[in-house]
């Protein structure tokens, strides 16, 4: 970085452009320069002295930059592409756009869009040109704030970033997807930082006061521990706001007689008094809490209702807004389980009309209160079903019966067949009130609860009368794997991939993944590498943690490798020849999700079982385990006899009992299960299995008894080894496979899963 980069990255609040100064050759001008910016770094900030340089001094956000996180990759690698940096005030967006500047070998330049103008970015877009036509060198553009760029300013940014001319790293305390352009969104990757957590934040005090250059290590303090508590507490997650405030205790007192600072609970009280609510009435705060409130009332939690409420009224939200909100509640959440709900709320909203503030809090807390606390039920979510059948059904003519029979109904039969409700026992009648088209369609769904509880059995009876048929469950949960705007290659390369494998095997994909909770940062381990098609579910999952695949073979890996030239480099899973690769990878590289499915060969195999130690201290504490495990449990004789042993002879039944013996001998792996199950528990996990048949059929063709008994087969193989083999017995198990060519033979497979978790 130079100088005056550095500089302006000093002073924030304005733009860049505004601090660049341009330095002449001489040594009298470099050293005023120098001397300048050594007075500056001394008279900064604590918080601005303390700004990591680089990804180890970074305290905080392992989700996304721990070992083997793709953002991390992508800076080591130099390959960060168009990225917004979303989070609350002090978690480090700014210092994390400051350290990928000192990684990359692009020219870094940035802006604050708060001062900063359409007349900045274009500067910043002819500069940036000029520097890839002249030297081919890429120009990082970092906008903080960049959600406080209006419109006309985004727009005139999003062509450079399109054409590749800026690489765009944007920070944003609010929620990109509300507050930046969406074409912009869609070209970058989005990165969310969290807040800091107590021990980060310990983290930082520890360094301020020991660090003797940047810090406080120099001087004499001692921080009493409840002084320390006060200040991590109040600061909630800000690392600004903790180090302005132990700044401002050191600095305001006095050493005693002895040089020592002594910083007790009462000074840190005076340094940092109040916790800050966080809330914009149009930003990220303010639509969080209030979807907090809601989802606490849905949820009938009437603490965090009452809790959510008064950060609100704390933040000096609207009660009015309030109201608003809590009446649409009462019709989604709470609907026709408790019809007074809706009236509650009124008559709520009308008493704080007429009281006002501040008693007029009362029948607020009152209405959010009883929502909370009553039965709740969503049935009345059937209109919006309603409604979309209304704008995608094709005929939805009136019945005839039910059609207006003033206006000429002699004429056209209008009206005629209806039946008058009133003129019935109970006041009810079955007869047809939907289109034609859409009998059987029911878009009530009555719950348990309450006032419509109470009316579900008798809903549920007349439905049952009044319809003929049942409506059709239509399929409208297509397979989907997405992987997000910002990787349509893989999104595609993963659909060419589930478009060509069989529908068993998916699945059996489904049944491996299914119920396992991801999150996007999960680093997975893929063990015996064979087919990606088991790699599908975390590659679409994770998009900032990582795969790696545990090859098989290296002919297995050298396939694999080949299918993922299609991918982007930091898209593609890492493919690892073998268990002793996993020594090169960092020591902090360890993985939350270990899975894959493991065939009777890896069970038998010896270098997978001996190794469990070594990749569960690889795994963090908590980590899960998925692993698939399949066990055919009919070889070809006894498949012949349970299907078709009345058109076998007497001597062709004796010959494949004796092989059908020998095939529940071979086929079996319940004593591999058990010990695979046994070195799991042994090395800290946790372990539950659930099982499952599956039925299939084999096509009976020349290939598949060469799968059998083709030379070096594994069937042949282990007949031959076996002490009474009679090759005659093949022969018959040839002869009677022939008669069956073109036919389907049934199998049926066993099927385990194991679900682990690390203690």
């Amino acid at each position: 970085m130079t100088a005056n980069q550095e500089l302006a990255g000093l002073f924030g609040q304005e733009s860049a452009h505004a601090h660049q100064t341009v330095l002449s050759g001489s040594q009298e001008s470099d050293l005023f320069s120098h001397q300048r910016e050594a007075l500056l770094r001394r008279q900064a900030p604590l918080a601005d002295r303390l700004r990591p340089r680089n990804l180890d001094e970074f305290v905080g956000q392992g989700a996304i930059l721990a070992e083997g996180r793709l953002l991390r990759r992508a800076i080591a690698a130099d390959r960060v592409g168009n990225l917004i940096l979303h989070g609350p005030p002090g978690v480090g967006k700014t210092t994390l756009a400051r350290i990928i500047a000192n990684h990359t070998r692009a020219h870094f330049s940035s802006l604050n869009a708060v001062l900063a103008g359409v007349k900045d970015l274009r500067a910043e877009v002819s500069e940036a040109g000029q520097r890839l036509e002249r030297h081919g060198l890429r120009t990082i553009l970092f906008i903080d704030e960049v959600h406080r760029f209006n419109s006309a300013q985004q727009d005139a940014l999003l062509p450079w970033v399109e054409n590749g001319t800026l690489t765009l790293i944007g920070a944003t305390t609010e929620n990109p997807y509300f507050e930046v352009n969406k074409a912009l969104v869609s070209r970058s990757r989005l990165f969310r930082l969290q807040t800091l957590t107590p021990e980060d934040l310990n983290k930082l005090l520890d360094s301020a006061l020991k660090d003797p250059e940047r810090g406080y290590g120099g001087r004499n303090i001692k921080l009493e521990p409840k002084a320390a508590a006060h200040l991590v507490d109040v600061a909630s997650g800000d690392a600004r706001s903790l180090l302005n405030a132990l700044e401002l205790a050191v600095e305001s007192t006095p050493a005693d007689d002895n040089g020592v600072i002594r910083i007790d609970l009462g000074i840190a009280e005076e340094s940092i008094q109040q916790r800050a609510v966080l809330y914009d009435k149009q930003g990220d705060a303010h639509f969080d809490t209030i979807s907090a409130f809601i989802k606490s009332i849905r949820g009938s939690d009437a603490d965090a209702t009452l809790f959510w409420l008064a950060r609100m009224i704390e933040a000096g939200e609207n009660p009015r807004f309030i109201f608003r909100r809590m009446l649409i509640s009462a019709g989604e959440d709470v609907g026709l389980a408790d019809p007074q709900a809706m009236v509650v709320v009124e008559a709520c909203a009308a008493a704080f009309e007429r009281v006002g503030l501040p008693e007029g809090l009362y029948p607020l807390a009152q209405a959010a209160l009883y929502l909370a606390c009553t039965d709740k039920s969503n049935s009345t979510g059937g209109f919006f079903e309603a409604l979309r059948t209304v704008r995608t059904a094709q005929r939805q003519d009136v019945p005839t019966h039910l059609r207006d029979a003033n206006r000429d109904g002699d004429a056209f039969g209008d009206g005629q067949g209806y039946r008058y409700p009133h003129a019935f026992r109970e006041h009810w009648v079955a007869q047809q009130y939907l289109p034609d088209a859409l009998q059987g369609e029911a878009f009530w769904a009555p719950s348990h609860q309450g006032w419509e509880g109470q009316r579900r059995e008798l809903n549920l009876e007349r439905r049952a009368a009044q319809l003929a048929a049942a409506a059709e469950a239509e399929d409208a949960h297509p397979l989907l794997v997405s992987s997000g705007p910002d990787q349509p290659q893989l999104e595609r390369w993963l659909q060419r991939q589930l478009a060509v494998d069989g529908e068993r095997l998916q699945t059996l994909r489904k049944h491996l993944w299914s119920d396992l909770e991801w999150s996007r940062t999960d680093r997975v381990l893929m063990l015996s590498g064979r087919s990606l098609l088991w790699s599908l579910d975390p590659l679409a999952a994770v998009s900032e943690g990582g795969v790696l695949i545990l090859c098989a073979s290296a002919s297995d890996q050298q396939r694999l490798a080949a299918q993922l030239e299609l991918l982007d480099p930091l898209n593609r899973p890492s493919l690892l020849s073998n268990l002793q690769a996993l020594d090169a990878l960092s020591q902090n590289h360890n993985f939350e999700v270990i899975g894959g499915r493991l065939t009777q060969d890896d069970l038998k195999s010896p270098r997978l079982m001996r190794h469990w130690s070594a990749i569960t201290n690889r795994t963090s504490t908590g980590a899960r385990l998925r692993l698939l495990l399949s066990e055919s449990e009919l070889g070809p004789a006894s498949a012949l006899l349970e299907h078709s042993q009345e058109a076998l002879t007497p001597q062709a039944i004796h010959e494949l009992n004796d092989l059908k013996e020998l095939e529940a001998r071979w086929l079996s792996q319940r004593s591999e299960r058990d010990a695979l199950r046994q070195q799991l528990e042994n090395n800290g996990w946790t372990i539950e299995s659930t099982n499952w048949q599956e039925s299939s059929s084999l096509r009976v063709d020349q290939s598949l008894m060469n799968r059998w008994l083709g030379e070096g087969r594994p069937y042949r193989v282990s007949f031959e080894n076996h002490a009474n083999g009679d090759p005659s017995t093949l022969v018959t198990l040839k002869k009677e496979l022939m008669k069956r060519v073109g036919q389907q033979l049934p199998m049926r497979l066993q099927h385990w899963r194991f679900d682990g978790r690390r203690c």
